[in-house]
């Protein structure tokens, strides 16, 4: 293993004298204080801080990361003390230090909260100084290299939590190179016999393909020379972990993910990627849709890039990216390419590096708003995740969603109001549910109808914060104004049975009564009636200002038609239909609640004018209404389809079934059926008492 020496020389092609004798003078410290102590391979201890700093060395990271790397284990393993090390290299290379030592003791493998906590101990030491994360990578990352040496258990843990936490950060900070490596190495450990097989299949694949990668790179040398263009053409190899994950995820066959071919083409400056691009795109053609300008919108983890996709010789696919020397390096080291273009200290972060302090500022922010801990690491890992699905609008636009959004979010990621708009959707031309996760190349489109509106089941399945938001002001904007067309029918009815109505009271005196209810306008009166949160016969009363008349009860029920919607629902401890005697229960908050006049749920309050109201149906109501039956019969063979196609001859449908046997003999049947009206429901049963064996049927109520 190479020695410190052979590291100082490393250092010096990019680090000062000064600086590298003071990564000597750590490293000397470490040796001192690790003196005695060997890994479990039998090496002194020292020998994997000098490979942690070899690490950053490669990430050409500045001196400050490489002393912390050096001296990372020695308050955790020595006993040494932060203060010591601050007396002898410095407040800030004491901070990393204890940063890292305090990330070493988090343990993935507890309780969700204790993993929370350690989540919530990162993002503050990170949010201090945005290398200790580097430094605490590197770590990993060597003893990620280095695990054959323990047991297989700890082995699959210590696999299973980098691929879980440090490989979504590292990609978070746009770390390619560190982030395959870990997908790499930890699926060899998860997995040794899948990795094993993929890793033959590839080599095997990439002898067979040598020809024809050759000669595609050749082709794009020329064009590109034919151009006057200077750039470096290489082939792209496609990591383990990432045709594993594909072959998984996607369903596709091994041979299909090898049979797309990969470049990359370097140049020296921006405007000569699109000449390139401009280029290849004469030599083959272009797949439609399948270009990506990652340079004029960079990705959330600052990664830059062209990419597109074209039709090779013989139609084979070819995948090529194009970027700028930078770029390259940016790609490959994220945040920590930052140090290696920073000319000074005050020198403002940019690129990779802002957006990372910018990621861990947001971080700190979930955990200041957080209720609990979980709660923050479920946003976090949301953030942590942030895969992407590329989905098109028919049109061909490419929209950029969050991995698991479904077609609600893609409408409101269009417009606001195609979201609010939208009644179904068509995924590659086909009807989909709603609720279907989308997946990238898919193309979208989303039907809407005027006068739709969004439904609270929505906010079950929905992923972007986008489509929750914008739901939730919808379906408050709509039950306002239905609790406020609500309340003023409640109202009107209890005045009319005083021979007045809303029109007829003077302004003033109802400007006297919002003042007495500290409201200021009257649709916030009505709106609060509808919800139930004021009884229409108690304001009825102070607007007709007669403090101890008594109003006489409200002559004849209120006819509702079933469009109330959401301040208006259907008690479902007796299920009432049109045709069945009903009466409203003005419940605070919830509007009102339709239940059978002699449901015993409220035959305490069933005469109480300030909590029900007498209803009924409006002759025009339409709609499905679920009644629930019980049906005892004989036990036969095909059951439930002979009870099926009598209720579906009866033009009913059926929601839900259940069967319960009660003997060997008489099976009972519960079934949910859905009914426009009592008479249908009596033709329900009528069809349902025709078949053999039936003993009783009855409709269960509360």
């Amino acid at each position: 293993m190479p020695g410190i020496e052979a590291l100082a020389e490393r250092l010096s092609t990019y680090l000062g004298p000064e600086q590298v004798n003071l990564v000597r003078r750590a490293y000397f410290y470490a040796e001192q204080a690790h003196d005695g102590q060997r890994r479990r391979s039998g090496e002194p201890y020292v020998t994997h801080p000098l490979a942690v700093a070899g690490i950053l060395a490669d990430m050409h990271m500045d001196h400050q990361s490489l002393m912390a790397a050096m001296l990372h284990d020695v308050i955790e393993d020595t006993g040494i003390a932060k203060e010591a090390l601050s007396q002898q290299f410095g407040e800030t290379v004491a901070e990393l230090v204890d940063g890292v030592s305090k990330l070493t003791q988090m343990n993935f493998e507890t309780k969700a909260e204790a993993q929370a906590e350690n989540f919530q101990k990162m993002a503050m030491a990170m949010a201090r100084d945005i290398r200790v994360i580097l430094v605490k990578l590197a770590d990993r990352l060597h003893n990620m290299r280095t695990l054959e040496v323990l047991s297989g258990e700890k082995r699959r843990r210590i696999a299973k939590e980098t691929l879980e936490i440090y490989a979504p950060i590292a990609n978070r900070l746009g770390m390619h190179t560190v982030r395959v490596e870990f997908e790499d190495l930890g699926f060899k450990a998860m997995h040794p016999m899948r990795s094993a097989l993929i890793h033959r299949a590839v080599k095997s694949a990439r002898g067979n393909r040598k020809e024809i990668v050759a000669k595609i790179e050749h082709s794009l040398a020329n064009c590109l020379a034919a151009d006057g263009i200077q750039g470096e053409v290489s082939g792209r190899q496609k990591h383990l972990y990432g045709i594993y994950k594909k072959m998984r995820g996607k369903r596709r066959a091994f041979n299909e993910i090898m049979d797309v071919y990969a470049f990359r083409i370097i140049v020296d400056k921006v405007d000569t990627c699109y000449r390139v691009l401009g280029a290849v795109h004469n030599l083959y053609k272009p797949l439609p849709g399948r270009f990506k300008d990652y340079i004029a919108i960079p990705k959330a983890n600052g990664y830059q890039s062209l990419h597109t996709t074209l039709f090779g010789m013989h139609g084979v696919p070819i995948e090529i990216q194009i970027r700028t020397r930078e770029m390259e390096e940016m790609a490959n080291n994220g945040i920590a390419a930052h140090w290696l273009y920073k000319s000074n200290d005050d020198e403002q972060p940019k690129g990779s590096h802002a957006r990372a302090r910018q990621w861990v500022k947001g971080i700190l922010e979930l955990q200041q708003r957080a209720g609990n801990s979980l709660e923050f690491i479920e946003s976090v890992k949301i953030d942590l995740f942030p895969d992407e699905v590329y989905v098109f609008t028919p049109k061909g636009r490419i929209m950029e969603l969050p991995k698991g959004s479904t077609a609600v979010d893609f409408a409101y990621a269009v417009h606001t109001d195609v979201g609010n708009s939208c009644i179904a959707c068509r995924i590659n031309r086909r009807l989909a549910p709603l609720s279907e996760p989308l997946q990238s190349g898919s193309t979208v489109e989303i039907v809407s109808a005027p006068g739709a509106r969004p439904n609270p089941a929505w906010l079950n399945f929905v992923v972007t914060g986008k489509a929750r938001t914008h739901i939730r002001h919808a379906l408050k904007q709509q039950r306002r104004s239905e609790s406020i067309s609500l309340g003023e029918r409640l109202l009107n009815k209890v005045l009319t049975g005083f021979d007045s109505s809303l029109e007829k009271i003077p302004q003033e005196r109802i400007q006297a009564v919002l003042g007495e209810y500290r409201v200021e306008l009257i649709e916030d009166l009505l709106e609060d009636i509808g919800l139930g949160n004021r009884m229409a016969y108690v304001v009825a009363r102070r607007l007709l200002s007669a403090e101890g008349e008594q109003l006489p009860a409200p002559e004849g029920p209120l006819a509702i038609r079933g469009t109330e919607g959401l301040v208006l629902s259907y008690a479902k401890c007796c299920t009432p239909i049109p045709g069945d005697p009903i009466v409203g229960h003005l419940s605070a908050g919830k509007g009102m609640v339709v239940h059978l006049e002699n449901c015993r749920n409220i035959s305490e309050i069933r005469h109480n004018p300030e909590k029900c109201v007498q209803l009924s149906w409006a002759k025009d109501i339409t709609g499905e209404f679920n009644v629930e039956l019980r049906v005892e019969l004989e036990h036969q063979r095909g059951l439930i389809a002979l009870l099926a196609s009598s209720v579906n001859a009866a033009d009913g449908n059926i929601e839900k079934i259940s069967m319960d046997e009660r003997d060997g003999r008489i099976s009972v049947v519960q079934l949910v059926v859905s009914v426009h009206d009592r008479v249908h429901l009596a033709r329900v049963i009528k069809k349902l008492r025709t078949l053999t064996g039936v003993v009783r049927i009855t409709r269960m109520r509360a």
